[in-house]
């Protein structure tokens, strides 16, 4: 007998995190295979890393907001703190770092981990999610920084997005750090004079808070330096006109060191940054090896999505299994599945019904599956050695023996 006071499990996922459905696994497989069909397009190798990393990894340089507020970070049983990754960038730079001598530069790489942060769940936000990384190393000059931009602009092509529905804002924290100098903060006080002008657009009283930690009000040029003006003429060069100077772009983590650039979704219905990056030629020295110049940048899906749904951009669910093969009765599952497997054979992705089902129940189990084929095996089409395949979509029937099944079902979905 049960315990009946034993709680009951909830179906709910974990606060903040997803469960894919195949509709969702769909949606999935398209963003992630069009990141990577764009960013291979421009040279880049994939590589990965583990989901967990040491502690003072993230530490040593990725922003206290973040490794003390944002991580998942615990104690493992051999007593070593250990962190579930919220971001790429710690992680490339070790593997970088270990083969420093023995890898071919400039590196192009890019990966697409999960990663996870603790922060409360909203629209464009959840505690995990995919991100694309891209990552030039080796290229200390404003071509990597050029190409790592022109990347970011053809990623939201491939898409589909138009350059007016999308824009690029880019600064440089080089320029910046010169900026604070001059109001003579601790390094200390530039890092909180960074953080508030990151977060410049979701403080309200965000002058009054810059000017105590100032001293006086801040002084920001609308004009670019020399160097952005530079990355920006080369760009638009390129046929990328939608990037403009923003001297509020700043980036939150502590390791940027120039060129800094964010993505803005232009609909005011998502009025927001989807993704962006930055230059950071100093990030190797937290593991004692010489310096390798690098820009990069993550992009999200969560917020992706957002934006392609904002422009109805979004795929129609298109399922992986063509054709569903109906029985009769179950003493035909098993003659259903050796003409299965001729059929895979020639590519076709086949389901067969496993159970003793009316075939009534088994149309309405195949349109649910959204599986657009359907045919049936009887004592008929034993006898026959011909069947009659459906296509649910468009209500179309086609009689064929079974050396043609693979061809209508081809040509009929490139008729459509």
């Amino acid at each position: 007998m049960q315990n009946s006071d034993k709680k009951k499990l909830s179906t709910e996922p974990y606060k903040g995190v997803r469960d894919f459905y195949p509709e969702d696994m769909f949606l999935q497989n398209y963003i992630l295979e069009t990141m990577r069909t764009a960013v291979e397009s421009f040279g880049f190798s994939e590589y990965s890393a583990s989901i967990l990393e040491p502690a003072e990894l993230y530490e040593a340089k990725s922003g206290e907001e973040i490794v003390h507020e944002q991580t998942y970070t615990f104690t493992d049983r051999g007593d070593r703190r250990v962190t579930l990754r919220p971001e790429m960038t710690p992680s490339v730079a070790r593997l970088v770092a270990a083969r420093k001598r023995d890898l071919a530069f400039p590196l192009r790489w890019y990966s697409i981990p999960n990663v996870f942060r603790y922060e409360r769940p909203q629209r464009g936000r959840l505690r995990e999610h995919f991100q694309l990384n891209c990552d030039i190393f080796g290229v200390p000059n404003i071509e990597a920084d050029i190409e790592i931009i022109s990347l970011a602009s053809a990623i939201m092509r491939a898409f589909g997005a138009k350059d007016t529905e999308f824009e690029i804002r880019m600064s440089n924290r080089r320029t910046l750090k010169e900026i604070f100098n001059k109001y003579n903060l601790t390094e200390e006080e530039t890092i909180r004079a960074y953080k508030l002008l990151d977060k410049k657009d979701k403080i309200d009283d965000f002058d009054e808070q810059m000017q105590k930690l100032l001293g006086k009000k801040l002084s920001l040029s609308d004009a670019p330096d020399n160097e952005s003006a530079l990355v920006i003429e080369k760009l638009t060069e390129r046929g990328i006109s939608n990037i403009r100077f923003d001297p509020s772009i700043v980036r939150g983590f502590d390791y940027y060191t120039g060129i800094v650039f964010e993505v803005f979704d232009r609909s005011p219905e998502n009025n927001r940054a989807l993704f962006g990056g930055g230059r950071y030629d100093n990030l190797l020295k937290i593991f004692d090896v010489d310096d390798v110049p690098a820009i990069g940048f993550g992009m999200g899906d969560v917020t992706l999505q957002d934006f392609l749904k904002t422009h109805a951009l979004l795929p129609h669910y298109v399922p992986t299994t063509d054709l569903y093969i109906a029985t009769q009765s179950t003493e035909f599952i098993e003659y259903g599945e050796a003409l299965a497997e001729k059929l895979r054979v020639e590519g076709i992705n086949v389901a067969v019904n496993l159970l003793d089902k009316k075939l009534s129940d088994q149309i309405k189990t195949a349109g649910k599956q959204s599986i657009p084929f359907f045919l049936v095996v009887g004592e008929n089409e034993i006898t026959t050695k011909m069947y009659s395949v459906k296509n649910l979509n468009t209500g179309k029937e086609y009689s064929a023996a079974e050396s043609h099944i693979a061809e209508i079902i081809w040509s009929d979905v490139e008729g459509e």
